[in-house]
Parts: C-alpha cells; structure tokens; sequence
C-alpha cells in the first residue's frame, strides 16, 4: 500500500507564501497524476492542482496564478508552492497519487492531509 505524507503546513499571514510537500513510501515515476485538494472549515474538498507524469499541470480556478505544483521524481514527492496567500486559502490540504493496476483500473492513493491557516 502506497504512503503518502503531507507536511509544511502551518499559520502564516496573508500576503505570505508557502510550500507543502507530500512524500511518497514508493517511487512515483509510475504514478500518472499526483495533485492536490483542501478542504476549508465546513465546506466540501475542492480541486487545487495536479500534475501528470510527463509534467503537465492543471489547476483549480480560484488559483489565479498564484501556486505552482511541480514533482521531483528523484525525491518520490510532489510539491505545492503557494504565493500571495488569502485568508480564504485556510484548510486541510490534501495529496493523491494514482496508478493503473494490473486490473488496467485506476487506483487513487491519499495522504493524511496537512493544515494551513492564513490570518487576516
């Protein structure tokens, strides 16, 4: 069973930037899309980003060009740069790795998630 582990959540006010990473326990080269949702306080989980193995990368339209999702397959882990952070930008993020099984079904794999807080 493939882990995946968030970290580098945190408090940080608005204006401000971070970057949260996931980890994976396996190589992710074989992964086709890993990406990323949130889940703000009370409300359902929502789209972030994704990128496919060949680099490709999708985002959620609230972003506005303001983070970038890119993956060190040398390091098995994705990484989430987010800029000019908004206080609407709080909740749990979330990252997931999915594969084709021998089954040729798709498989998605999901982290524990890891908090961000943006202050006002």
């Amino acid at each position: 069973q493939v882990q995946l582990v968030e970290s580098g959540g945190g408090l940080v006010q608005a204006g401000g930037s971070l970057i949260v990473s996931c980890v994976a326990s396996e190589s992710i080269s074989s992964f086709v899309e890993m990406g990323w949702y949130r889940q703000p306080p009370g409300k359902q989980r929502e789209f972030v980003a994704a990128i496919r193995s060949g680099g490709a990368a999708t985002y959620g339209t609230f972003m506005r060009g303001r983070f970038a999702v890119s993956r060190d397959n040398a390091k098995n882990t994705m990484y989430l740069q987010m800029n000019s952070l908004e206080p609407g930008d709080t909740g749990d993020y979330y990252c997931h790795a999915d594969e084709i099984l021998r089954t040729g079904r798709p498989y998605r794999h999901w982290g524990q998630g890891t908090q961000v807080t943006v202050s006002s």
